[in-house]
C-alpha cells in the first residue's frame, strides 16, 4: 500500500507557514523572514519515503489586495483550497480569530481534513489557561477542524503533525517522481535567495516594490555562473537598493552568493544589476513575465 497527497499550508500573513513548510520538508525551500507578504508564490516542497509521497504547498498570506500582485498572490491561496487532500491551516497565539473571515469561511466549507495548527506556543505568557482559551475560539470557527498547538521555530509538535498526516493521507501513487525536492527550477530558488536579503536588509515599502529575474544561470562541474537583475518601480528605489558608492547592493550581492553557495553547494560567481520597471505590480502583462498568474 502506497500513499500520497497534497497537503496545502494556508493562513494570514506572518504567522509561520513558510517556517513549518521548512521543517516539515526538512529543506530550505521557503524564505521566511520576521516580515509579513515574504511568500510570493505557492512553492511545493515533496517528501518522500519507500510508502509515501507528501506533496507540501507553502501559500502566500491571506490578504485584502491593493494591487494586482496582491491579488495573484492571493488567487495562489485559494487555488490551494481546491486541490488540498489534507489542509493546514495555520494561526498563532497573538492572531484574531478573525480576521479575513472571507477565506475562513471557504475553509468551513471545505470537505476533507483540516488541521488548524496554533503555532508560536512558546510566546504564550499565560500558559495552558491562555492556550484553552485561545483553542475554544477557533473551535467554534472551524468545529470540523482538528486542532494541534505547535511551535515551527523550535520544532514542538511538528513530528505529532506529520505523523497525522501520514495518517490522512489517501492510498495513491506518486504524483513526482521520488527523487524530486519541489517543483520549482534552480532559477526561481536564486531569485528567492536573494529577495531574501532584500527584505531583511532594507525597509519599509523598499522589500514589497522589488522584483527579481535571473538571465543566466550557467553550471558547469565546478561553478554556478549568475546574471540576476532587481527590478523595482522607481528611480529613487533604484539608488536605495544601490546605496552611496554601491555599498549596500555588495552587501546584498555577498549575503546571497554566500547563501546560494550553501544551497547548491558550489561555488558561485554572482553579478546582480538594478532596473526600473515602473508600476509592475500594477502590469498584468509584468505579473505574467514574472510568473505570477496561478494556472
Amino acid at each position: 500500500m502506497h500513499k500520497a497527497g497534497f497537503v496545502n499550508i494556508v493562513g494570514n500573513p506572518n504567522v509561520g507557514k513558510s517556517t513549518l513548510m521548512n521543517q516539515l520538508v526538512g529543506e530550505r525551500i521557503s524564505i521566511a523572514t520576521f516580515k509579513a507578504q515574504t511568500t510570493r508564490h505557492r512553492i511545493m516542497g515533496i517528501v518522500n519515503t519507500p510508502e509515501m509521497q507528501i506533496v507540501f504547498s507553502d501559500t502566500p498570506g491571506v490578504l485584502k489586495p491593493n494591487y494586482k500582485l496582491q491579488e495573484s498572490m492571493l488567487a495562489f491561496s485559494e487555488s490551494a483550497l481546491q486541490d488540498a487532500d489534507v489542509l493546514l491551516y495555520v494561526t498563532d497565539v497573538v492572531e484574531n480569530p478573525e480576521k479575513n473571515m472571507d477565506f475562513l469561511e471557504k475553509v468551513q466549507k471545505l470537505d476533507l481534513p483540516v488541521l488548524l495548527l496554533i503555532n508560536k506556543i512558546d510566546e504564550l505568557t499565560g500558559g495552558n489557561v491562555q492556550l484553552a482559551a485561545i483553542v475554544e475560539k477557533w473551535h467554534a470557527l472551524l468545529p470540523k477542524a482538528e486542532i494541534l498547538p505547535i511551535s515551527a521555530k523550535n520544532k514542538f509538535g511538528v513530528d505529532i503533525l506529520l505523523k497525522r498526516i501520514q495518517e490522512l493521507l489517501p492510498e495513491s501513487p506518486a504524483y513526482f517522481d521520488k527523487d524530486q525536492l519541489t517543483d520549482k527550477p534552480a532559477r526561481f530558488f536564486v531569485s528567492e535567495i536573494i529577495r531574501e536579503k532584500i527584505l531583511l536588509y532594507y525597509d519599509k515599502e523598499i522589500p514589497y516594490s522589488v522584483e527579481v529575474a535571473v538571465e543566466r544561470f550557467k553550471e558547469d562541474d565546478k561553478h554556478i555562473h549568475i546574471n540576476a537583475i532587481i527590478y523595482v518601480e522607481r528611480d529613487s528605489q533604484k539608488g536605495i537598493i544601490i546605496g552611496h558608492q554601491g555599498v549596500a547592493l555588495k552587501k546584498v550581492s555577498t549575503e546571497a552568493r554566500k547563501s546560494l553557495e550553501k544551497f547548491f553547494d558550489k561555488p558561485i560567481f554572482l553579478e546582480i544589476f538594478v532596473k526600473v520597471d515602473k508600476d509592475w505590480r500594477s502590469s498584468e502583462r509584468e505579473l505574467n513575465h514574472f510568473g505570477y498568474n496561478p494556472e
